[in-house]
């Protein structure tokens, strides 16, 4: 039997249906394209000019590519940006689960940059998009130019009794249930009462259409990174239910050799489009300046 990540092959088609609704109402063309992993078919989503620099947007963990995409809209004009559906996660890519624990999302990785001919690149990650970059960094460092990782998973972990009482228990009413009050909760609690109407329907549909994926990224260590010189952005938010600024700074100062800044900003693991525009300028003076 096939290995799927939807709980139904309606799931599955409904959330493609938000994927593709998704991209038609993103500000900017895309061109979609499949390449060949080891690990199985992978989709990407293309954009930018065709000679601007190349740079690699990873989506974060249980969403779909064009939402967190969306975040970076003002590169797009600049950069000829690559984002891949993260194989095993939602969207048009193989449904099959790789390990976000050692060097397997390197090789991913490096397998797609190499069907797009680009030896060396900038990177940005949301959440466990970040935690795939630091899984390159540590494995094959040599292929990143410069990265920003936006309220990162794999550096350091917020509260666990906060991600229960915030997070899990009505995650789990709501499955229970499907009652809106609870996705109102999660969905307040990851973006401080900011996300949008449409996003909470996604990630709703995702709660109850996806068998989610429970691991985190691998914390790093700074061992692995001992050969990853790049200059690097972190960019978090003070009320982060999952990877806190309180927590993350002290960590990232530590295992990142060359972080040339930490932003803060007063915001939670979603970011609100005011956040988004400050952002967005922030990544743009990084790259001008480092890439």
């Amino acid at each position: 039997m096939k290995t799927t990540i939807y709980k139904s092959e309606d799931g599955r088609e409904k959330i493609r249906g938000h994927y593709n609704n998704y991209v038609a109402e993103l500000p900017f063309a895309t061109e979609k394209k499949y390449v060949d992993t080891s690990f199985g078919k992978t989709h990407m989503l293309v954009a930018g000019p065709v000679e601007g620099k190349p740079l690699f947007i990873f989506q974060g963990g249980n969403s779909i590519n064009p939402m967190t995409l969306s975040w970076f809209s003002s590169l797009v004009d600049t950069y000829r940006i690559y984002a891949p559906d993260t194989i095993g996660h939602p969207g048009f890519s193989d449904e099959t689960r790789i390990s976000a624990s050692d060097e397997t999302f390197a090789t991913w990785t490096a397998e797609l940059m190499e069907q797009v001919n680009v030896k060396k690149c900038a990177f940005i990650g949301p959440s466990y998009g970040a935690g795939i970059i630091l899984r390159l960094a540590a494995f094959m460092p040599e292929k990143v130019d410069c990265s920003v990782l936006v309220c990162p998973a794999g550096i350091r972990l917020g509260s666990k009794l906060s991600m229960i009482k915030s997070i899990l228990l009505p995650l789990i009413m709501f499955q229970v249930t499907s009652s809106e009050k609870y996705l109102q909760k999660i969905t307040d609690n990851m973006s401080v009462n900011c996300m949008k109407h449409l996003d909470k329907q996604i990630i709703g549909d995702i709660f109850k259409y996806v068998k989610l994926e429970q691991d985190m990224p691998k914390l790093t260590e700074k061992k692995e990174l001992t050969n990853y010189n790049a200059p690097t952005l972190v960019i978090a938010g003070e009320k982060d239910v999952f990877f806190p600024e309180s927590k993350l700074k002290p960590t990232a100062m530590e295992i990142i050799s060359n972080l040339v800044d930490f932003k803060t900003y007063n915001m939670g693991h979603f970011p609100s489009m005011e956040h988004l525009l400050q952002i967005n300028k922030d990544i743009r003076q990084f790259l001008a300046t480092h890439y």
